[in-house]
């Protein structure tokens, strides 16, 4: 990524009032062109390296179960290569996810890249939030296609306004919780909206929205590339779940419930100040 390429991603992408008070509204916005095309393509030739070398490795990251049928993935390419640092550290996304929560300031989570290989199956209806040990209403996922995605690929569909539904069941993505989450949308008659993305464009959701994704009917990899954001000065919770647990071991190493959730992979990566 030369200098040029670098202080593009630190320009602030125009976001305006309607789509923010939509974000708010929904619970998930579709932004296009959040990323300029030679930066995109030049972050994608290095995580397909690290992808690769992820599952060359067989190596599942702290995770407890092996997602493989429905995605390949690997977690914090930021701490693997220079140029993903960069990339996942940008100011321009972070800066977004901080406007569309309406805070002043976000921390990293983690991030995510997301492969999902032709013939690979639809990811079940859940929220994140069930996986995160963070005290926080202010969670957001930014979801990047580094390539064209249509419906065909396994492009996301959101539950627009259940992020505000705290009556849930908590629980993780399996086909249990895509019979729990189905029979409650039709009972309700939830709207739900589905994305196609061009490459560059992004979906922010937040982390209590119900969301999943479809199949990979096409024959092409669906590549994507997610960062994960919350507020600064969340603490953390006490793990009431196995996922929360290994969470929190993971992503905040070191740290106990009721501290502020800041351990070294989490740095502020927007403030206004």
């Amino acid at each position: 990524m030369t200098h040029a390429q670098n202080k593009r991603l630190e320009e602030f992408y125009n976001l305006n009032r309607e789509l923010i008070q939509s974000y708010q509204h929904n619970g998930h916005v579709l932004l296009p062109g959040v990323c300029p095309p030679d930066e995109l393509q030049a972050f994608r030739s290095t995580m397909l390296t690290i992808v690769e070398n992820v599952r060359r490795e067989q190596n599942l990251q702290g995770r407890i179960s092996d997602y493989s049928a429905m995605f390949t993935q690997a977690t914090n390419v930021w701490r693997l290569d220079e140029q993903a640092r960069r990339f996942v550290l940008a100011r321009r996304f972070a800066k977004i996810a901080a406007e569309l929560m309406g805070i002043d300031a976000v921390r990293l989570y983690h991030d995510q890249a997301l492969i999902k290989e032709p013939g690979g199956k639809p990811t079940p209806w859940h929220q994140d939030y069930y996986y995160w040990p963070l005290d926080t209403e202010h969670t957001i996922t930014m979801w990047l296609a580094l390539v064209d995605i249509p419906r065909t690929m396994g492009s996301m569909s959101f539950v627009s306004g259940s992020h505000r539904n705290t009556a849930f069941k908590p629980m993780p993505i399996s086909d249990t919780s895509q019979r729990y989450f189905e029979n409650i949308i039709k009972e309700e008659k939830a709207r739900i909206v589905s994305y196609e993305l061009k490459a560059g464009d992004a979906t922010f959701h937040s982390g209590r929205l119900l969301h999943s994704a479809h199949g990979n009917t096409s024959a092409n990899r669906r590549e994507v590339m997610t960062i994960i954001y919350y507020a600064d000065g969340t603490r953390l919770l006490a793990p009431d779940n196995e996922h929360r647990k290994v969470d929190m071991e993971v992503f905040h190493p070191g740290q106990q419930a009721g501290e502020l959730a800041a351990s070294e992979l989490n740095p502020v990566v927007y403030s206004v100040k």
